[in-house]
Formats: C-alpha cells, sequence, structure tokens
C-alpha cells in the first residue's frame, strides 16, 4: 500500500486547475491536456501507450497519475452499491 501514498503524491503534482487553462478544468502541468479526456480513453479501452501517442505532451507519470486520481476519488466520494441478496 506504500504505492498508494506515492501515488496520491504524484497526482497532486501533476494535475493542476488554473482558471486561465482550458477554462479551469483540472489538466496536466505543463499541457492543456484535461483529465477527463485522459480518464475517457481510459474508460474507452485506450491504454496509456494509446493515450501516450495521441497526445505526445504528456508522459506515463501523467497516465498514471490520471489513474491514481479516479482511484482516490472512487474510494473518498463514490459509493459501492450494496449486491442484492438472493437466495
Amino acid at each position: 500500500m506504500s504505492g498508494a501514498t506515492s501515488n496520491l503524491k504524484s497526482y497532486e503534482e501533476r494535475i493542476i486547475r488554473d482558471r486561465g487553462i482550458c477554462g479551469g478544468e483540472p489538466v496536466f502541468k505543463g499541457t492543456r491536456v484535461t483529465l477527463p479526456t485522459v480518464l475517457a480513453s481510459l474508460a474507452g479501452g485506450d491504454s496509456a501507450g494509446d493515450i501516450l501517442i495521441d497526445f505526445p505532451s504528456l508522459k506515463a507519470e501523467d497516465v498514471q497519475a490520471a489513474i491514481a486520481f479516479a482511484a482516490a476519488s472512487a474510494e473518498e466520494d463514490l459509493p459501492v452499491p450494496a449486491v442484492p441478496y438472493i437466495r
């Protein structure tokens, strides 16, 4: 679990919000690539390699930061629905 702490720090250092960049959407530092764009690509089945080809301004650490952000967000905000009890 020690990786979780370093991933948390990683995403906080790599993902920023600035009203002057993409209207304040979260972006990867030094780019105009938004976090939702990368998360949508991952959810759509793109590999990290695919994303890095599509967005050459990103680094592998940026994709990992997006995953870490999503994991942390899910852990904090999204309830897991209860599975109905079936006899």
